[in-house]
């Protein structure tokens, strides 16, 4: 543990501690330090959806408040054992770029959050929320950071220890998301500064009545506006095209309480993928079959079922022997992981302050007619006619098990590919981060 924390030292040029003197630096003291000992050795208080949106449906100024010291209090604490998890590494992964950067990201997190004062008022939440929303943009490059640096740490780690470690760091990533995009949401509702969406009922950013065939249709119809142009995998552009028509089948009824952004992000790129494969796969036939989502609602689960006939996922084309190598981020089990196009496109993503924030959103704003043209986010989200930078998949399987769901990829090879998303229905679940 000493190399490595001597390296992030210096990637991050700390200067050493002379003596006699304080030096402010918000990193300098994380060997052996106090404080985040005291942190790191609390457990995370796991919530279920459930619990939100519980908590979150008959709101007042006491319950508001209560909600933003829960937060303050408990962000610093998932944030303590990711960066023990960080200090942790080998020094050769943490000289990796990518790796300082995101450390360095979340050692101020973790002191400016430690050090914010307790919430007594709704001026005080107010500037929480602010505090929150700058730190969510601030985090922005951590995903093609992370990426970035654990691809280039592949030959030096063990798929499984890589994967695992990754595993942690996004779903703790994503649990904090959710904790300080929920307050937000909350507070905003709460002094009526919010819009609906959809008409479907929602408290903070829960769905509580949750349409599965609306956010399947909306997907369709985002990605029916995208201009067609896909990369065939042997260097080769298909376009002038239309995309595939989607046909949703079975209980289309269906609706459950969970996180619209979530699902509709996993939604998105697995119908990205089935469309840009049954193009590429027909490229030259007169009509392209069509991909079908069948919607099964269960006692206890929800589940999506994405059919196509794109010609299946373990081609040579591919380079993976099993469809869950494309959730890993090993170039033992994934080769595109240490390709020097999607590298390269890794660090333009990562430099800039957008980043990615793993929502269909992000990937639209190119066809958005409010939005300017340049620069292209759909390009620097990994959308568009360039080097695909590999994070839609394994992020989906993120989101997926978050709440305790499962993803699923069966191949059939020379044919198409089953996709089985299912997600849990009741809510009961916990959290799934690990400490």
């Amino acid at each position: 543990m000493f190399n490595s924390t001597f390296a992030i030292r210096r990637l991050i040029q700390i200067p050493p501690r002379h003596p006699g003197t304080r030096n402010e630096s918000t990193a300098l003291h994380f060997y052996q330090n106090r404080q985040l000992e005291l942190y790191a050795s609390k457990e995370a208080k796991r919530l279920t959806l459930r619990q939100l949106v519980f908590f979150g449906r008959s709101m007042d100024r006491d319950r508001l408040i209560k909600s933003a010291n829960y937060v303050r209090t408990e962000l610093p604490v998932r944030i303590a054992h990711r960066l023990r998890d960080l200090q942790a590494l080998p020094y050769i992964v943490v000289t990796q770029e990518g790796v300082a950067k995101v450390y360095e990201l979340y050692w101020s997190a973790f002191e400016k959050l430690r050090r914010y004062p307790p919430v007594t008022t709704l001026s005080d939440n107010e500037g929480f929320c602010r505090f929150l929303t700058d730190i969510l943009d601030e985090h922005a490059p951590v995903i093609p950071s992370l990426s970035l640096g654990l691809s280039l740490s592949s030959p030096y780690l063990p798929p499984d220890q890589l994967d695992s470690f990754m595993r942690r760091m996004l779903i703790s990533r994503i649990s904090r998301r959710v904790l300080a995009e929920h307050h937000i949401a909350l507070s905003n509702s709460f002094v009526g500064n919010h819009r609906e969406n959809s008409g479907e009922p929602h408290v903070g950013i829960i769905f509580t009545g949750l349409n599965v065939r609306q956010s399947i249709e909306r997907c369709t119809n985002l990605l029916r506006k995208i201009p067609v142009n896909v990369d065939d995998h042997c260097g080769d552009d298909v376009e002038g095209r239309c995309w595939p028509e989607v046909m949703i089948d079975g209980h289309l009824q269906t609706e459950f309480a969970y996180i619209r952004e979530h699902l509709e992000y996993v939604v998105f790129e697995l119908l990205k993928n089935s469309m840009r494969s049954t193009i590429v796969k027909h490229r030259n036939s007169a009509t392209l079959p069509v991909i079908r989502a069948t919607i099964v609602a269960g006692a206890n689960d929800v589940g999506i079922r994405i059919s196509d006939e794109g010609g299946g996922l373990c081609t040579p084309q591919n380079s993976i022997r099993t469809p869950s190598d494309l959730f890993s981020f090993s170039h033992i089990r994934n080769a595109t992981r240490m390709e020097d196009s999607r590298l390269g496109a890794l660090r333009t993503v990562s430099s800039r302050p957008e980043g990615i924030r793993a929502t269909v959103g992000e990937q639209l704003g190119r066809w958005d007619d409010n939005l300017p043209a340049a620069p292209d986010p759909e390009k620097e989200a990994g959308v568009g006619p360039h080097p695909r930078i590999g994070i839609g998949l394994p992020m989906s399987n993120i989101f997926s098990t978050y709440f305790g769901g499962s993803l699923e990829l069966v191949s059939l090879d020379g044919w198409g590919t089953d996709v089985y998303l299912r997600l849990p229905k009741l809510g009961t679940n916990l959290e799934g981060i690990e400490v």
